[in-house]
């Protein structure tokens, strides 16, 4: 009884995260296969084609993929166990899915509103801080990194419309 009840805690194996991670990798390398072969992956009259090298890697990362992925597709009698815990994942979820939005949300408040958003939300919902101290961290880093990138070194970064009524 005790075993069900551990294997409801398992998300997938070991096993099959394998499969997946070989497959992605092998679509992967026909990808970059197909792109190589598209701009030259031949050897020209003055030398290797722009994808001759980059052909070749993908090749071999397609070749050492395939070989996983068979290996492991024929591999049953080893229990390896879960790949990842429940209360494990929702630990990563908690992180990813709030980095995703900082991610897309670039693209509409531009880095700096969005980093700002960003660390507020992550101090009050995980680190549990009082709006005292949310409020000048999440203000002055941002603030701190837009000096040091768009003044100091005079590298853009993705701005959104705070910047842009701001005149940068």
């Amino acid at each position: 009884m005790a075993h069900q009840a551990d294997r409801s805690e398992h998300t997938v194996s070991k096993r099959v995260m394998d499969l997946v991670v070989a497959g992605v990798f092998m679509a992967l390398a026909t990808l970059i296969m197909w792109d190589n072969w598209r701009i030259g992956a031949r050897w020209e009259d003055d030398g290797p084609g722009a994808g001759y090298f980059p052909f070749r890697i993908g090749a071999i990362m397609f070749v050492v993929s395939a070989i996983t992925f068979v290996l492991k597709l024929r591999d049953r009698t080893v229990e390896d166990g879960p790949f990842v815990e429940r209360t494990q994942l929702r630990s990563v979820m908690q992180v990813l899915i709030p980095t995703v939005v900082f991610v897309i949300s670039i693209g509409f408040l531009g880095i700096y509103v969005a980093s700002a958003i960003f660390i507020a939300f992550f101090m009050a919902w995980l680190g549990k801080y009082p709006a005292a101290k949310i409020a000048p961290i999440a203000i002055l880093v941002p603030l701190a990194l837009f000096l040091m990138f768009e003044v100091w070194f005079l590298v853009p970064l993705p701005k959104g419309p705070l910047e842009a009524a701001l005149g940068y």
